[in-house]
């Protein structure tokens, strides 16, 4: 297996083809074992990975907290080769619940002020706003985080989930590493506009949820039940009738993967590395075993009957159900 590097954007550093998305270790995929999450990280590193992938409000604290750990604990040339992507801006309370987006100047800079305390470093790579907030234009969102970037606290202007025009005031502020985004064989919505636009102005793409939360990996069942914890216990695509239409398309995917000797996680992740140079996926690994599977996609090469007959198997919009519940379908820029 050879890692190969991208660049995120004309401007933007250059990370590994595949990087690693933490939320779930701790937060939104139920229970996850903390020593266990840490040993993924030091893998993932060792394997090549230079993306490690947070938010400050995942389990509020905890996901940094963690990150931070793995990195004060991996050997010093590991830990020299890793990029911080941090999310910012969304709102919680003690009971967990969310209370929208704050983008306001000194709201960015406090965020990150705690963001590099817990992470246990002096500068964050790529750092950007969760969802966009409504109140507050996106250019002085921006425009605070490039004041850290003079300050030397933040390395590259990152967004995330924003739509082209979005895109397009955002860029005209600052340069723009790259935009974080749902893309993956059954959540192709950005091919219509906003790849393009990233495209025309040099913007590279981070893909999360490329294995859409675990639906179309391979190993997730009908009669798999979910803790109250989980989001996928709300998530539209994940109920009733919409779960057994997913899951139909997955044993299609499941007989072409078969035919290539390799599982449907890899086939999955391996689509979206062939749609470009400009795009990183992030994988959510909790596990070493489940990112072992993930890095094997690297190996994969699709040819264009390979192309073909994915496209046939899962075609765009295929996809039964929204990919966030209606209320947080609200937020997303990327959706208008």
């Amino acid at each position: 297996m050879t890692m190969r590097t991208r660049t995120l954007g004309t401007t933007g550093p250059q990370t590994s083809a595949l990087g690693l998305g933490c939320m779930g270790m701790s937060a939104l995929y139920g229970d996850a074992d903390r020593a266990e999450s840490v040993a993924t990280v030091h893998a993932a590193l060792e394997a090549g990975v230079t993306l490690l992938d947070t938010g400050d409000f995942y389990a509020m604290g905890h996901n940094e907290m963690l990150i931070g750990e793995a990195l004060r604990t991996a050997p010093a040339a590991l830990r020299e080769q890793a990029l911080t992507s941090v999310k910012f801006g969304a709102l919680r309370d003690p009971d967990g619940n969310w209370s929208g987006y704050d983008g306001r100047p000194a709201a960015v800079k406090n965020f990150a002020a705690y963001s590099l305390q817990r992470l246990g470093v002096d500068h964050i790579d790529v750092y950007r706003i969760a969802r966009l907030d409504p109140a507050v234009p996106i250019e002085e969102t921006v425009g605070a985080i490039a004041e850290l970037i003079e300050k030397g606290y933040v390395r590259h202007v990152g967004l995330s989930e924003v739509g082209a025009e979005t895109v397009r005031r955002a860029a005209a502020t600052a340069p723009i590493a790259d935009l974080q985004i749902e893309y993956s064989l059954i959540s192709r919505g950005i091919e219509r506009d906003i790849l393009p636009t990233t495209r025309e102005l040099g913007i590279g793409i981070t893909a999360y949820g490329v294995l859409s939360r675990g639906l179309i990996s391979g190993h997730f069942s009908r009669d798999r039940q979910l803790a109250a914890n989980d989001f996928r216990a709300h998530s539209p695509r994940f109920q009733g009738e919409n779960l057994q239409h997913n899951l139909n398309l997955v044993e299609a995917l499941r007989k072409i993967a078969e035919q290539k000797g390799v599982t449907v996680a890899q086939i999955a992740i391996a689509w979206v590395l062939s749609r470009g140079e400009d795009i990183v996926p992030l994988v959510g690994a909790r596990t070493r075993a489940r990112l072992g599977e993930s890095l094997g996609a690297l190996d994969v090469t699709l040819e264009a009957a390979d192309l073909a007959a994915i496209e046939e198997a899962v075609p765009a919009d295929a996809a039964a159900g929204d990919r966030y519940p209606t209320a947080q379908m609200a937020h997303l820029d990327s959706e208008r």
